[in-house]
């Protein structure tokens, strides 16, 4: 359903893989609620995904670019503004990689090589877009940009490896940047910690989909799905919520803050 939460706003969402991607959805929704935006991702994972497809549903324009790039980062806001026809109200971060992950590395046994390259793709990009944004005045005053974060920032899950490293780093982040981006130009900046999704990311994790319904009964209203959350980051980039800013929000079902729940009890008796 649309209420034109976006009408007018310009924006650029990255990260979008495929259907199970939260960018994807993200884009979905914020196409219903009138927006225009550019898609972006970088060149080796737009060969993986099917971001053709979506940029010709939401009639969108892709600009390849590795978040890792000032000069790649660059060259996307410069040719977003172009095509765009000016700043940009709104920006999604939906970014992240583990190469020890990936490569099944125990935790005891890290690459710190490997280890680098993920904080650097998973939360580094996220200072680096902002800083390149800042520096060429590309958003608009009272924008906003959100990155997706994950509990394992504050809490240790068995399998996440460097990645709670890595998110943990994008909600600092988050905070530093948030306040200055707020006193500059009112642009607010906020991490939303969502439910496991089975995301491209998430199947890589070894016993993800146990994790899933481990999440599911112990959350009052269920694990959030991709689709809830884009609605939620919707509403982040939306005027209904210009001073909610340098936040890590959970929108994860009451997942964060239950202890146990009579399920879980009954699982185990």
């Amino acid at each position: 359903m649309s209420n034109n939460l976006l009408d007018g706003k310009r924006g650029i969402i990255t990260g979008a893989l495929d259907e199970s991607s939260i960018a994807w959805q993200v884009a979905l929704k914020a196409k219903e609620q009138g927006a225009t935006f550019i898609l972006s991702n970088a060149p080796i994972a737009m060969r993986m995904g099917k971001i053709n497809e979506l940029a010709d549903h939401c009639n969108a324009e892709i600009i390849a670019a590795d978040a890792t790039s000032l000069e790649d980062i660059q060259k996307l806001y410069e040719e977003s503004s172009d095509k765009l026809g000016g700043k940009i109200d709104f920006l999604l971060h939906s970014i992240g990689m583990s190469p020890n992950v990936r490569k099944k590395k125990d935790y005891g046994d890290l690459n710190y090589d490997w280890a680098l390259k993920t904080y650097d793709v998973s939360a580094l990009s996220f200072h680096k877009m902002m800083q390149v944004g800042e520096k060429l005045d590309i958003f608009n005053e009272w924008g906003s940009i959100v990155g997706l974060s994950y509990i394992a920032a504050q809490r240790s899950y068995p399998d996440y490896s460097d990645m709670a490293q890595a998110k943990a780093l994008l909600e600092s982040i988050a905070r530093s940047y948030g306040q200055r981006l707020g006193e500059l130009k009112k642009v607010r900046v906020n991490t939303v910690s969502q439910s496991p999704t089975m995301t491209t990311a998430g199947k890589g994790v070894p016993g993800f989909d146990v994790f899933l319904d481990y999440a599911n009964m112990l959350s009052p209203l269920g694990n959030a799905t991709s689709e809830e959350c884009a609605d939620y980051v919707i509403t982040l980039f939306s005027d209904l919520t210009r001073k909610v800013t340098m936040q890590n929000l959970f929108h994860d079902g009451g997942f964060s803050t239950t202890g146990i729940s009579q399920a879980i009890i009954d699982k185990i008796s």
